[in-house]
Order: C-alpha cells, then sequence, then structure tokens
C-alpha cells in the first residue's frame, strides 16, 4: 500500500511475533506458517497494486499531449493515478499515517482499536448469541441423532466408559480423609445442629403412614417372628422360664410356658393374616401420635428427639464413622471402575448401549435431548455470553496499537488491495467517459 517498493509497508508485512525471514520467520518462535502464508499473499496483492499505478504512470507520461485515440488512453491513466492514489490513501490510513505524515482521521485502527473491539463484542453478541439463532442451528445439528449414532458403535461406547471410569476413579483418589473430616466437621455438623430434626422426621413418618408404606415392614416382621417363634420352643421357654416363680412347681411352669408359647405363636400368626387386626390398629395410632409429637417442637417426644441427636454429633464415633463409610466406598468403587470387567463398568457399558438403542428407535427421546442441549447451551450463553464475547475486547485492549493494525492487516490486508486495483481500473474507466463528455459537450 505504497507508492514505491521502499514504502513503509516493510514494516506491516511483518508477521506479529517475528520477521519473515530472521528468528520469527518460517519455523522461527511467534510466527505459524499461516502468518508466514498471509504476509507473503499480502505483499504479492500489494506488489500487483503498485504495478497496475506505476503502469498508468508509464502511460501518463508516454501518451502526453496527445489528440485522438491516445488523448483518450491519457485521460485514462491520468485517472487511474488519481483512483490508485485515492484509494492507497484510503486503504493505508486504516492502518497507519501516509508517508508516516500525522494528517487527521489516518492511523484509524491503531487510535481506535478500543472502540473496533467494542464494536466488535457488540456485533457478535448481537447476532450470533441469540436465542433463536442458537436453537436454530442446534436443531439442525441433529444432536440426539449424531450422539445416538456415534454410541451405537461398540467400540464408541467403550470409549466413553473407559473415560468416564477413569476421571472417576482420579477424582476419588483425589479426595482425602482430611476432607471427609472437614466437610463432617465444617459443614455437616453445625447444619445438622441449627436444623431441627424433629419435624423432618415426623413429617417423614407422617407420610409413610398416609401412603401405608410401612404395611410391608410390619408384615416383614411379623412373618420373621412367627416364624422364629415357631421354630424356637426351646429359647422361648428358656426365657419365660427365668421369670417363673421360683416358688411354682417345675411341672406347673413348664405346662404354663408351653400355653403361652402356643398362645404367642398363634396371637402373631392372628396379626399377621389379618390386616384389620387390632393389633395393628393400635401399632398405627401409635405411630401417629408419634409423627404427631415430632411435627410439633416443644413436645417432650420432639425435645428428646433433638437432645438425641445432639448427642449423636458430639459422639466422637460420627467422623471416625463418615471416614470409615467413605474409604469402604472409596476401595469397592475405586477397584470396581479400574477393572475393565468390573461390575461398574459393564452396568455403565450397558447402560450407555440402552442409551443409544434408545435414541435410535425413540423419536420422542431424541428431541428431549436435542430440547436439553439447547436449554442448556441457551443458558450458558444468557449467563456467561457477555463474558464470553468480553474476551474480545480484553484481547484487543491489551494490544499494542501498531500491533493491533499489523494484526487486522495480516488477515483483511490482501482483500483491501482489490479497492486499489478496483480503484485504478474503474478511475481509468472514468477518466476515458469524462474526457469523452468534454469534447462531445462544447
Amino acid at each position: 500500500m505504497s507508492l514505491s517498493t521502499t514504502e513503509p509497508a516493510a514494516a506491516s508485512d511483518r508477521p506479529p511475533g517475528g520477521r519473515p525471514d530472521g528468528p520469527g520467520g518460517p519455523g522461527g518462535p511467534g510466527v505459524s506458517l499461516t502468518d508466514v502464508e498471509r504476509a507473503a499473499a499480502l505483499r504479492r496483492m500489494r506488489l500487483v497494486a503498485l504495478s497496475l499505478l506505476v503502469l498508468a504512470a508509464i502511460v501518463f507520461v508516454l501518451t502526453r499531449d496527445r489528440d485522438g485515440f491516445l488523448g483518450f488512453v491519457n485521460a485514462g491513466a491520468e485517472a487511474s493515478m488519481v483512483g490508485a492514489i485515492a484509494d492507497w490513501f484510503a486503504v493505508t490510513a486504516l492502518f497507519r499515517h501516509p508517508l508516516g505524515l500525522p494528517i487527521p482521521h489516518t492511523a484509524l485502527i491503531p487510535r481506535r482499536k478500543d472502540d473496533l473491539g467494542r464494536g466488535l463484542q457488540d456485533f457478535v453478541g448481537e447476532n450470533f448469541l441469540q436465542e433463536d439463532v442458537i436453537r436454530e442451528r442446534l436443531a439442525s445439528a441433529e444432536v440426539g441423532r449424531r450422539v445416538g449414532t456415534w454410541l451405537a458403535d461398540p467400540a464408541h461406547a467403550r470409549t466413553v466408559v473407559d473415560e468416564a471410569s477413569e476421571v472417576a476413579a482420579i477424582a476419588l483418589s483425589k479426595v482425602r480423609d482430611e476432607h471427609i473430616t472437614s466437610l463432617v466437621n465444617d459443614a455437616l455438623v453445625p447444619r445438622f445442629r441449627e436444623e431441627p430434626i424433629s419435624p423432618l422426621l415426623g413429617g417423614l413418618l407422617g407420610e409413610v403412614l398416609s401412603d401405608r408404606v410401612h404395611v410391608g415392614l410390619v408384615d416383614l416382621a411379623l412373618g420373621e417372628l412367627h416364624d422364629w417363634l415357631a421354630e424356637n420352643p426351646e429359647t422361648v421357654s428358656e426365657v419365660l422360664g427365668e421369670r417363673a416363680p421360683w416358688w411354682a412347681p417345675t411341672s406347673v411352669n413348664e405346662r404354663v410356658i408351653g400355653r403361652i408359647h402356643v398362645e404367642m405363636v398363634k396371637w402373631v400368626a392372628d396379626i399377621r393374616d389379618d390386616p384389620y387386626h387390632r393389633a395393628r390398629y393400635a401399632l398405627d395410632q401409635m405411630l401417629a401420635r408419634l409423627a404427631d409429637d415430632l411435627s410439633h417442637p416443644g413436645t417432650d417426644t420432639a425435645v428428646r428427639a433433638e437432645a438425641l441427636k445432639d448427642r449423636l454429633l458430639d459422639h466422637p464415633a460420627v467422623i471416625s464413622t463418615a471416614i470409615s463409610l467413605w474409604d469402604a466406598l472409596r476401595r469397592a468403587l475405586t477397584g470396581s471402575l479400574a477393572d475393565p470387567d468390573g461390575a461398574v463398568r459393564r452396568r455403565l457399558l450397558t447402560e450407555v448401549e440402552r442409551f443409544a438403542a434408545r435414541l435410535d428407535a425413540e423419536p420422542a427421546l431424541r428431541e428431549r435431548v436435542d430440547t436439553l442441549v439447547a436449554d442448556a447451551v441457551v443458558f450458558g450463553v444468557k449467563r456467561y455470553g457477555a463474558e464470553a464475547t468480553s474476551i474480545i475486547t480484553q484481547t484487543i485492549e491489551r494490544w499494542d496499537g501498531d500491533e493491533a493494525a499489523r494484526r487486522i492487516e495480516l488477515h483483511v490486508g490482501r482483500d483491501l488491495q482489490f479497492i486499489r486495483i478496483n480503484g485504478t481500473i474503474v478511475g481509468g474507466l472514468v477518466g476515458v467517459v469524462i474526457h469523452a463528455l468534454g469534447i462531445l459537450v462544447p
């Protein structure tokens, strides 16, 4: 973009970070091969634009003071020079002061790079990070279908499981005992102390009773109790015999104990077989009163429940138990994750393959996946889009003005040389037209 081959463009030909032919050249530090290629392309287009200007100047000199056809050629060459110089000035003024002269409104990019960065940030945010644009693009991408097709390959499914297992194993190995101790002491225990537990227990017990969830547990307990009583008469006799009066004859005690055992077995069987037995009703009433008492702070039951909670939290075994449970869980998971044929990996692989099959067979599931992905991306853009696009402004603000001009010129300078070329050609044509009008119009 100069009037001679020694124009200041030599500086702008240097890609950011080094010289084309020095330590920063191809293979040198700071310059990629792509930057070198861009710089070479920019120099070639400058040479083409400069050559056209020189050619127009030569033609202008050779056809001076000529009439007829050469007069038209001279007028075209003169206008070509004017157009070429004007466009050289316009293009050069974007990146530097033409000929080093501090002409007003030149070197626009070095002087206004921060405004350029903010404008580019707003442009990206307003035109590329809009919800409708994102959803339309993701919908056309068919994420669910592509994921299903990719996971359908057993090798890909195995890769996903292997990577997830390795990451999970590494994460588990990074959690040490002191982390668990700190979590329990600093987070869980203080939170449990502040949070009343009796309303929680009362509400949970109330929901269990209303949904009749406890019936199955009661049936199981009664069945096990009946079987144990029926199969262990000697143990029952020993327990009852220890409480029999010492003065009663042994034969009498044995008959009474035997009768009590028979009645106990029969009574438990009746409760087990009769869902409306009075004992079941009494148990339900007792549990309902317990749930009601726990749900109202200040009652004796609630106060005792809170006291029990505090005693448990104060007990030193809480920390050691938590650490022991964590160690056991971590060892079990780590061992299974490390085993390529372990239960965890097999289960993960089965679930991944099943998910892939469902994605292939169920359009509704693919649509839900696409919707979830779109919602997640839109949420991320809305929440962090401004911060992401601010990287543009922050990066350009850190650039030196001349460095910013060199970087931008390196990417768009080659195309801008066509402005100079077009200006030379169009200027020549306009010059010919004006010369013709000057002859035709007296």
